[in-house]
């Protein structure tokens, strides 16, 4: 208890010494940043950090101080207690507990230290919106049940689709239990959302801005937001982290769908292989970090027992699972209703082919500290029964076993939308795929558009001699892979730094010259204001 409360107070002065740094740096940008002429760029991300500097929220903030630096007038949308719930700040224990407000509102102060409120003419502002109950449409909402609230509308907004994402990513569940504190947290961000929508809509009235950038794009703050501008045909911008360390992901797409343009011609070099390869050959070490979180520390072979087991059957295949809040995304589930309802399926063949051994492979991050799922594959195999089928060798999110030895030794590869399923198809695997994943926008894998093609196809690889892979899915897989890391991933390294929490960050010493001339902030600063396509240039 004792080091727990030493960490918190260190934590606490990072936090404090970070966001005077940020907020002299903000307050410098102001004062030497040329007259601002032309229309505005908004920016809003109320659903990155709350008392932290998160990555988004660096990334965020370091490209409008650049388009500031450049005499870009930019509009800050920032929320000052302008949701009765928000996403970040809801406790899924006690959902009635009050939002961390003024840590929240402090934090941004920090982040926009030196731009005026209200100024007449295109200049740089932020806008504070605060929240305003509308009791017309808590009305209309009060007495209604989960399935009623999911789909409502509401003066032609589609208030429920946009509030889910959150819901479930908060809660960590994607079958939404109909009970009061569900309804109560639902009806709330449905509120919230109008609010964002009114006040958003106003905002863009004095603003006609040129662009938004907004966060993520899924949760319902960012989602409302984006929602209304591009009803009103204005350009939306979306941004997450990049696979690399450090880095982010723009995009004028879904940013959590991943768009990405190959040109048809391109093809790896031999310097750009190479390059790749030796990522790979790390990562296949479990030698990588996503968002600060390292999964793969102590990643360990196939142990004896295992093989022992795997030489009584006539071959094996692996079924690598994802996170509820991955496979939960609205853009994920185009065959199957859900990952468990592709599980239920999977399960029933299984029975069928006594012969095959199935491993079934629970994400790592099921248990990250403060995120953890509550509805799991874990759950999900306790209650089919799993663990008593004879072919099945189900391997918990604790167990740190090697997927990509797992994947040597199998017939082909089941996936439900996770990024080993693009590795599996570099490493030369028949990978059949049953979500709609980052890399199935360009042909990678077998993913079959039916949930009987799906169970037909997995029949058919099992009872096969041998299954043919199109030599495309590797290339197209490696190239796909390749801009992932080295095109649409820009590098902050330079400028932010991971902090006590490797999910947050903590702002470096930089010249302000240095963050205009960086390979990162010039692709984003062309996508912006050109049109470009947010890539780093080779």
């Amino acid at each position: 208890m004792k080091e727990f409360f030493k960490q918190r107070i260190y934590r606490g002065l990072v936090r404090r010494f970070n966001n005077l740094k940020i907020a002299r740096t903000a307050n410098l940008v102001s004062r030497i940043s040329p007259p601002p002429q032309g229309q505005p760029v908004v920016f809003f991300k109320a659903s990155t950090g709350i008392d932290d500097l998160s990555w988004n929220s660096g990334f965020h903030l370091l490209a409008s101080w650049a388009l500031r630096l450049q005499g870009i007038p930019v509009a800050y949308f920032a929320c000052n207690s302008g949701m009765s719930k928000c996403v970040l700040g809801t406790n899924r224990d006690n959902p009635y507990k009050e939002m961390p407000c003024k840590t929240c509102v402090a934090q941004s102060q920090a982040l926009y230290a030196g731009v005026p409120s209200k100024v007449e003419g295109q200049k740089s502002k932020v806008e504070w919106f605060g929240f305003e109950r509308d009791l017309y449409l808590m009305s209309r909402i009060q007495n209604l049940s989960i399935p009623e609230l999911s789909t409502f509308q509401f003066e032609n907004i589609s208030l429920g689709p946009l509030c889910l994402p959150a819901l479930r990513w908060v809660l960590r569940i994607h079958h939404l239990n109909d009970d009061e504190n569900t309804r109560y947290l639902l009806r709330e961000y449905i509120l919230s959302a109008w609010n964002v929508a009114q006040k958003f809509e106003k905002f863009l009235d004095e603003t006609n801005p040129r662009a938004v950038i907004v966060f993520n794009g899924q949760f319902f703050p960012e989602a409302t937001a984006r929602w209304v501008a591009q009803k009103r045909g204005i350009r939306v911008i979306t941004h997450e982290v990049g696979l690399q360390p450090a880095s982010a992901y723009f995009t004028d797409g879904e940013a959590t769908a991943y768009p990405i343009h190959i040109p048809d011609e391109f093809e790896l070099n031999d310097e750009q292989n190479a390059k790749l390869d030796a990522y790979l050959a790390k990562r296949f070490q479990g030698d990588f970090t996503m968002a600060g979180i390292k999964f793969w520390a102590d990643m360990q072979g196939l142990d004896e027992s295992f093989l022992q087991k795997a030489a009584q059957f006539k071959q094996i295949v692996p079924v690598f699972t994802n996170v509820i809040f991955d496979t939960s995304q609205p853009h994920a589930n185009t065959v199957f209703e859900d990952m468990f309802d592709w599980l239920d399926m999977t399960l029933e063949v299984i029975k069928e082919h006594r012969d095959t051994l199935f491993v079934i492979r629970a994400h790592p991050d099921e248990l990250r500290v403060r995120k953890s799922s509550r509805e799991t594959v874990e759950g999900w195999v306790d209650s089919r029964k799993v663990r008593s089928e004879p072919n099945v060798v189900f391997v918990g999110p604790r167990e740190a076993l090697s997927s990509y030895e797992l994947i040597q030794q199998s017939k082909f590869v089941m996936v439900y939308n996770s990024t080993i399923g693009l590795e599996a198809s570099i490493m030369g695997a028949a990978v059949l795929c049953a979500g709609k994943a980052r890399f199935t926008q360009y042909p990678t894998v077998f993913f079959p558009q039916t949930i009987e093609d799906v169970r037909r196809k997995m029949k058919e690889f099992i009872t096969a001699a041998d299954i043919e892979v199109p030599a495309k899915f590797k290339r197209n897989a490696r190239r796909f892979l390749y801009y992932q890391l080295f095109r649409t991933s820009l590098p902050f390294d330079d400028f932010l730094e991971p902090s006590v929490r490797t999910t947050q960050a903590r702002l470096k010493s930089f010249s302000l010259k240095d963050l205009l001339e960086s390979d990162a902030i010039q692709a984003i600063v062309d996508g912006i204001l050109k049109g470009g396509d947010f890539l780093l240039k080779e």
